[in-house]
């Protein structure tokens, strides 16, 4: 069924829910998530005040492909949908699987877009394959290696079957990377019960740059070996991309820690300016101290998993070292759609987070 964009008299008939766009971190993530939870639970919805809180307010061009590629696999119909717009009507209809080519049309973030439209993939009782063009690691989102090597893992854990393959990576300000996405269909999804993380196994990484000189990446990758701890010895890979590997110029860290209990990651982003040092060293002190915190995710992970929590059968339990208000704003907006309950408290120096099924 296509998407249909425009003035939509029939859609006003239906009950909808109605959310706030400005409610909490007041972001992108929010209209993301709720569009998303709308095409699995078939509920028609409204969002106003989108990205309020931001200095520029209104759909950008990753909102906008994320929230049709959301409509792609739902046939949804929607109003709203362009650059700037402070407000998207949606109504869903019947979930599809199949073959999909979604284009942010610029840099914007690849990872973003997935964000909103796995959930749903995964809800499909079709196998779904998806090519995502447009920034594969740029600012303010995901590296697409974290979603690759700390994401996807943690989600396997709960019975995810997705897989990713990177055609060439794309960078600010010309976009222009690729991915192939496939999600296997009827994989019920698994609780996700992390509460002791156990002994680390092995810590590494990869910090990777494109059309830039050698030397950068070896700075990165040195720079957050000295911040980690030194057991066991953190394992740095080093790509060096050129064409047809990368468009354009820039690069990423991520790093792991791969636990009996599951994975911690760490990531940042290249960016003109900013000595590469300064960046290894972020990622470094960022991925100790989610370490030395014995959290069992790190704190985006414990983000972008509530919704597949939510959508598993049975209770999810897990720890973090702060709550974001990502975090706080995606529980609050799950709620409104689920029949499931967060409960979110401070345990000594970390978060305890519980998701259950709400009793009837």
């Amino acid at each position: 069924m296509p998407i249909f964009v425009g003035k939509l008299c029939s859609i006003q008939e239906f009950d909808m829910i109605e959310i706030d766009g400005s409610h909490g971190e007041g972001g992108g993530q929010l209209l993301r998530m709720a569009v998303a939870l709308a095409a699995i639970t078939g509920q028609a919805l409204r969002v106003g005040n989108v990205r309020a809180k931001r200095s520029n307010p209104g759909l950008a061009p990753q909102h906008l492909a994320a929230v049709k590629a959301v409509a792609a696999l739902c046939g949804a119909e929607a109003e709203g949908l362009q650059v700037r717009s402070p407000e998207v009507v949606f109504h869903p209809h019947r979930l599809r699987g199949g073959e999909f080519q979604f284009d942010v049309g610029t840099a914007g973030s690849v990872t973003l877009v997935l964000q909103a439209v796995l959930p749903v993939a995964l809800v499909c009782a079709e196998r779904v394959v998806m090519r995502i063009t447009g920034g594969t690691d740029v600012r303010d989102s995901p590296p697409l290696d974290y979603f690759r090597c700390v994401f996807l893992p943690l989600l396997s854990l709960m019975g995810g079957r997705v897989s990713l393959e990177v055609a060439r990576r794309g960078y600010y300000p010309r976009g222009g990377g690729e991915i192939r996405v496939e999600v296997q269909a009827g994989a019920a999804l698994r609780p996700l019960v992390t509460e002791a993380r156990g002994a680390l196994r092995e810590v590494g990484g990869i910090a990777h740059t494109a059309n830039l000189p050698a030397h950068i990446t070896a700075r990165m990758a040195r720079a957050a070996q000295q911040a980690l701890p030194p057991v066991p010895a953190p394992q740095i890979e080093q790509p060096l991309l050129g064409w047809p590997q990368a468009i354009g110029q820039g690069g990423a860290i991520v790093l792991w820690a791969l636990s009996e209990g599951g994975v911690l990651g760490a990531a940042a982003t290249a960016q003109r300016g900013v000595p590469a040092e300064r960046l290894g060293d972020e990622a470094g002190r960022a991925l100790r101290a989610e370490i030395e915190s014995g959290a069992t995710l790190d704190v985006h992970a414990a983000d972008q998993l509530l919704v597949y929590a939510a959508l598993a059968n049975g209770l999810s339990r897990f720890t973090a070292r702060t709550l974001s208000s990502h975090a706080s704003t995606t529980m609050w907006l799950i709620e409104r759609f689920l029949p499931v309950e967060f409960g979110a408290a401070q345990a000594g120096p970390l978060w305890r987070v519980d998701c259950r099924p709400r009793l009837k």
